[in-house]
């Protein structure tokens, strides 16, 4: 008889949590740009990348520039008089004159000495100096050009294939630039150095120079060696690296700290940065067993001529081919040399490492500059009278169908428009082409007979005002969130307008500071708002700015009933002066607009008003049906 506990049901073992996704593309950014790079085109970028270097420095800090040239000319004359005073001063030490004669006559040389040695460590001060004038304002440079061209390009170019990953590459270059004025100046200086005290020790003997050069290039070779194996590790670790970042941000801020919480998703999101930290690290540590094999290579190969460049010394001291004064300056010589040369590989490698993300870096900019709005210069002005919309077709980037697929639509000053439709019916991006944000890929929209692919955008936006369905919640002053940094005025009447058409005047007395609250409760000092709250300052933007042409997309969708009715009834009361359109899903809403269009798959497929459209027994009455149900 079978035991009681062979009929017990064994508990299911939960399934593992799911994996990061796998990212990769396909095009021009799915080819890393060194993957048919020879080594000896590595090495031509680098005077390339000096240019560059030197011309940015030159537009941040002429002087600091102009001084940190004077350094390194100082630099070299200081090498050179310290070498050939050292000679002067072995002859006279190396004599065969008694000590206190070889001494009084070496003194005048050591003084040399000593003054090139004090001159070449100021100009070093110097340099240092002039270079952390240039850094600090060259990478702000940098950093606010990347922001202002990612601002600046069509908001089309975000759904590009990659577009977001190119941006987190060209931030490396940012980060770089840190750095890249102090590896341009130590690698001139090194090279200025190293050319002095060849010359120097080439007219000692002219056999010590190539075998110094051998000595330090194998470490050269395999520095630059090295640092294509870095990039390629970074280059493969772009996508995951980015999508790390950003999950980073949603698992940490507060704002989704209570999702996160009550939806036990801490343990997931845990395992999942993890895993994605462990994708790149595997990559990472891949790459380590190239890197080992290339630097004991390189280190074998310059030690034996390191051995032979001694050797070689020693040797012509020891059978009197060259005095023993001139080898012991050679001694000083090659060690100057040595370090110069050494200094040179080091700071050419950083040069090079800089050069793979600058041209990151540069290649976004140029992307994103050829993807920047560049229609036409003519102005539309207020009043909005008229927007004419004809036959437009708009896809987005890697999709098989249209979001909007032949709307043609006419608005006139006055009216109110609502756009009803279910999710995905192309509703949002049909205000994002009435507003010329994006441009269609056939047919034309028309501002008072201007068509936005001819006018200034600038003009175009002066006359939006633009409630969104997820709009931004800034860490700033209640003011500037309402006024957006562009005040019309230098006193608060024009936003309290904005504050009372909103229905938010109650909200804002009860802040610690009213229009001056900092509404980022994560910073000290700073407050914040509820869901519907937010909304409301979301629609004082937007009537702060009196638009001639008012877009709300689901304005009231986080509002009480009283204020989602006082902010329609309010819409109502100022539609004489704009043109007025009204997306929503509360179709109840819809009574307010003279005139209302209902889409499916991006077209429009009824319109007509309220009262008729509720009787006609289409998609509009069905959905006013269903949401009377709920």
């Amino acid at each position: 008889m079978a035991s009681p506990e062979t009929h017990e049901q064994q508990p299911e073992t939960a399934p593992p949590f799911p994996p990061p996704a796998e990212i990769s593309y396909t095009g021009q950014y799915a080819v890393n740009p060194l993957a048919e790079v020879s080594f000896r085109h590595m090495c031509a970028q680098i005077p390339g990348v000096l240019r560059r270097i030197a011309r940015l420095a030159w537009l941040t800090d002429r002087r600091a520039v102009q001084l940190l040239l004077g350094c390194q000319v100082i630099t070299g004359v200081s090498a050179a008089v310290l070498l050939t005073a050292t000679a002067e001063a072995m002859q006279s030490v190396l004599s065969d004159r008694a000590v206190a004669d070889r001494l009084h006559s070496a003194l005048p040389a050591l003084l040399v000495v000593a003054l090139a040695a004090a001159l070449g460590r100021g100009a070093a001060s110097l340099a240092m100096y002039a270079e952390r004038r240039i850094t600090p304002r060259l990478t702000t440079e940098t950093d606010t050009a990347l922001v202002e061209a990612v601002c600046r390009v069509e908001a089309a170019a975000y759904a590009v294939d990659g577009f977001s990953d190119r941006q987190e590459a060209a931030e490396m270059g940012v980060i770089r630039t840190q750095v890249m004025i102090a590896d341009a100046q130590g690698l001139m200086s090194a090279l200025i150095r190293m050319m002095t005290a060849g010359g120097v020790l080439s007219v000692l003997n002219v056999l010590m120079l190539p075998l110094l050069v051998l000595a330090v290039l194998p470490a050269g070779i395999g520095a630059v060696l090295t640092a294509r194996v870095d990039y390629e590790t970074h280059y493969a670790n772009v996508a995951d690296r980015n999508v790390r970042g950003m999950m980073r941000w949603w698992a940490t801020t507060s704002k989704y700290g209570d999702e996160v919480r009550a939806n036990s998703m801490t343990d997931y999101l845990t395992y999942w940065y993890r895993a994605l930290s462990d994708r790149c690290d595997r990559r990472t540590l891949a790459a380590a067993p190239r890197t080992l094999r290339i630097s004991l290579l390189s280190s074998l190969a310059g030690g034996f001529f390191l051995v032979a460049t001694w050797g070689a010394l020693a040797w012509l001291a020891a059978t009197g081919r060259i005095d023993l004064a001139v080898a012991a300056t050679a001694v000083v010589a090659v060690q100057t040399t040595l370090s110069a040369l050494s200094q040179v590989v080091v700071n050419g490698a950083a040069v090079f490492h800089t050069s793979l993300y600058l041209g990151d870096m540069q290649a976004f900019l140029d992307d994103a500059a050829a993807r920047a709005s560049r229609r036409g210069p003519r102005a539309v002005s207020a009043p909005i009278e008229e927007i004419k919309v004809e036959e437009v077709v708009y896809r987005y980037p890697g999709e098989a169908r249209p979001a909007v697929d032949g709307v043609s639509l006419t608005l006139r000053r006055g009216e109110i428009l609502a756009i009803v439709g279910a999710n995905g019916s192309g509703k949002s991006t049909l205000t994002r082409l009435l507003t010329g944000i994006y441009l269609p890929d056939k047919g034309k929209v028309f501002w008072n007979g201007t068509d936005l692919a001819e006018a200034d955008p600038a003009t175009v936006w002066a006359n939006t005002g633009l409630v969104p369905q997820i709009f931004a919640q800034w860490p700033l002053r209640l003011r500037e969130n309402i006024t957006l940094g562009q005040p019309r005025t230098h006193d608060d009447e024009p936003v309290w307008e904005a504050v009372d058409a909103a229905g938010l005047r109650e909200t804002v007395e009860d802040l610690p500071a009213g229009l001056d609250t900092l509404l980022a409760r994560d910073i000290f000092g700073g407050a914040e708002l509820s869901g519907g709250q937010w909304q409301r300052v979301a629609c004082s933007r937007a009537l702060y700015r009196r638009p001639g042409l008012l877009i709300l997309d689901e304005p009231t969708s986080q509002m009480d009933p009283r204020g989602e009715h006082g902010v329609f009834q309010q819409i109502k009361s100022i539609a004489a002066d704009r043109i007025t359109i009204v997306v929503t899903h509360r179709l109840e809403n819809t009574k307010i607009a003279d005139h209302i269009v209902v889409m499916e798959h991006g077209r429009i497929t009824e319109q007509g008003v309220y009262d008729d459209l509720v009787h006609a027994g289409g998609t509009f009455a069905e959905l006013l049906e269903l949401s009377r149900k709920r």
